[in-house]
């Protein structure tokens, strides 16, 4: 029934297009506007149906382009930050052989490999030694100030005693007016200055320190510290070099060598007594 059907209204359709065109186009254009939103949404359903496999391949190639330029930059990052770090080495390194040409003392220029920054005793190791004509009681110290004074030796590495260290004495002296005065270490990172005479010395932040020269093991004029706050009769003053921030350092032989010791006298032998006559 439904092809005797189909058949009966396509001879309909073509009797009216024949005899009746007007009639013809008006049923074709009611035909057209109930089919036309059908095809077309058969026609987005088939194109996103067939954009699907493309969409999720550019999704991945995207995601993974992403990853890659990630991936990238951090590596740049990381040779940009070693480029500095080398380059902040390279500075304090070629400061460091300026400041061994210009000075009459120096021994050697050798890299701080460990500093012990978790107590309150604070030492630090040079990849230099006995050797390399390093000994104990020698200054260490940088461009910017005194580091400490080696305490121990091997062939090939030196134990520095920090002068932040609680054991570590300076004798300084302000650059200002030249009144002399003691540093001592407070295991912190910083110093106490105090009055080397029994005169109270009123110290004010801002006030710089060097080495004096006594006691023959610094050389003067050193850069030691600058007071940050003060109390009473001492001041906490941060040291000219950074504890924190050693690289490269320059041993330094003693301001004073030690004195020759004297040749004791040699005893005079005895004369020998004759021999009797008989």
């Amino acid at each position: 029934m439904g092809l005797v059907g189909g058949m009966l209204v396509a001879a309909g359709l073509l009797l009216l297009s024949i005899f009746n065109p007007p009639a013809f186009g008006a049923v074709r254009g009611f035909f057209s506007e109930i089919t036309t939103p059908v095809a077309s949404a058969f026609t987005w359903v088939r194109t996103s149906v067939a954009g699907v496999p493309e969409g999720v391949s550019s999704y991945v190639n995207v995601r993974g382009e992403n990853a890659r330029l990630k991936k990238q930059i951090a590596d740049n990052e990381l040779l940009v930050e070693r480029a500095r770090t080398l380059n902040q080495e390279n500075r304090h390194l070629r400061e460091m052989l300026k400041l061994h040409d210009v000075s009459t003392d120096a021994v050697v220029v050798a890299r701080l490999v460990a500093s012990s920054m978790g107590s309150t005793r604070r030492y630090a190791t040079l990849n230099a030694g006995g050797w390399q004509g390093v000994k104990a009681g020698q200054p260490v110290r940088q461009p910017d100030g005194l580091i400490g004074q080696v305490v121990e030796t091997s062939p090939n590495t030196a134990r520095v005693l920090l002068i932040v260290d609680p054991e570590s004495i300076v004798p300084v002296r302000r650059t200002r007016d030249g009144l002399p005065a003691i540093a001592t270490g407070r295991g912190d990172g910083l110093l106490d200055i105090r009055s080397a005479s029994v005169a109270t010395m009123i110290f004010q932040p801002g006030d710089t320190f060097v080495t004096s020269g006594t006691g023959g093991i610094f050389s003067p004029n050193i850069p030691v510290a600058r007071v940050i706050r003060t109390s009473r009769d001492i001041a906490v003053a941060q040291p000219s070099a950074n504890p924190d921030a050693l690289d490269f350092a320059l041993v330094q032989a003693t301001f004073l060598p030690d004195p020759t010791p004297t040749p004791s006298p040699k005893p005079s032998p005895s004369a020998k007594p004759k021999a009797g006559k008989k």
